[in-house]
């Protein structure tokens, strides 16, 4: 054994294997091994986000539809959320990461090559190669009893003092933040997040920071718009009993929001985010869709000059997500309302599917 550890690791366990669309099987498989600054953690807790559920759907994003290569490469672990024990260091990997044994840790959702003109920009969260851990050959995830950070990887040490669970926030935290940055948000903005699902609450707390003149969340679920009061709206609004355009213009003297953040995955959002944003309002395009989303350009142009950004991952924001949930800024007890064990994965998916019973669901193996 070339590496660190607190014992020797075993040579299988239990994992969530993707097959293919619809075909997640629960198996014995090898146990992943430290190479050069290299990390190995058993996995304390992993949540399932939107885009698993979208992968295990079998959408087009991730598999492809005859003109587009797939993304996802089956067999492979999924999982990208998620907070592990170290128990193996491969050589290099303590001092590069000021990591020991026992510490919990983190590792970023993508694993950069960090050869191509991305990270010599600095903008490694846009390699080209794209390797995020759960999808891909070269970074299995987290759906597992063990997984590995491997070489490249952006790993941080986790404080103690956070449960496993809200640790497996950290990511969709750290990308909620994103996109927040992303909003361009001033002091005297009116801000909208549609969507108050886990990556939408997240952006709510995150927005809260940057205390806009308002701050306004949109989603059909009762429920998750009372969550997001909890993490700081001003004003919600539910499309069942509100004509949430018409709101949002009355309460602007009829020009609009300045920042409309999209993040339900729903293709008629972006439509209502054009229609209710102002002349030269930034759109922040957040979500993983399901299906095309079709507009008229022109409103994007022409009719009001708009600034559309995109948000991706998370880059530079773990820190400040580790921070956030350790100084407790948004109500992860509510926020998290399933835990259960992988051998229960498929109910987990079919929580997220159903989307009324549940906000974040996590896998503890």
């Amino acid at each position: 054994m070339d590496y660190e550890a607190n014992e020797p690791l075993p040579d299988t366990m239990c994992a969530v294997v993707c097959h293919g669309p619809r075909d997640y099987r629960l198996q014995r498989w090898p146990v992943p091994q430290p190479g050069p600054e290299e990390v190995v953690v058993r996995v304390q807790a992993v949540g399932i986000c939107a885009s698993d559920l979208k992968c295990y759907q079998g959408a087009e994003t991730f598999w492809g539809n005859g003109e587009t290569p797939a993304y996802c490469q089956p067999p492979v672990i999924p999982g990208h959320e998620f907070v592990g024990e170290v128990v193996a260091l491969g050589p290099g990997a303590a001092e590069k990461y000021n990591l020991a044994l026992g510490d919990r840790a983190v590792s970023e959702q993508i694993v950069p090559t960090w050869d191509d003109r991305y990270a010599a920009r600095g903008q490694y969260w846009l390699c080209s190669e794209h390797n995020v851990y759960g999808f891909r050959q070269k970074t299995f995830g987290a759906m597992a009893e063990y997984m590995k950070f491997p070489f490249g990887a952006l790993n941080y040490k986790v404080p103690d003092a956070i449960p496993a669970a809200h640790a497996a926030f950290i990511e969709p935290l750290a990308c909620s933040i994103h996109a927040v940055q992303r909003g361009e948000i001033e002091l005297d903005h009116v801000v909208v997040i549609a969507g108050a699902g886990p990556l939408g609450l997240g952006m709510i707390a995150a927005a809260r920071l940057k205390n806009p003149r308002l701050l306004i969340v949109i989603d059909y679920n009762n429920h998750r718009l009372n969550v997001a009061k909890a993490c700081g709206a001003d004003i919600v609004l539910n499309p069942q009993h509100t004509q949430v355009v018409q709101a949002v213009l009355d309460l602007t003297d009829g020009y609009g929001c300045d920042v409309y953040i999209e993040a339900t995955g729903h293709p008629a959002a972006v439509q209502q985010g054009l229609d209710m944003i102002c002349k030269r309002g930034t759109f922040v395009e957040f979500s993983v869709m399901g299906q095309p989303a079709s507009i008229d350009w022109s409103i994007i142009g022409d009719h009001k000059e708009l600034n559309i950004h995109g948000s991706s991952l998370s880059p530079y924001t773990y820190p400040i997500a580790i921070d956030m949930i350790a100084k407790k800024q948004l109500p992860l007890d509510q926020i998290i309302t399933h835990e259960l064990p992988l051998a229960e994965h498929q109910k987990g998916f079919d929580l997220v599917a159903a989307g009324d019973q549940s906000i974040k669901v996590v896998l503890k193996p």
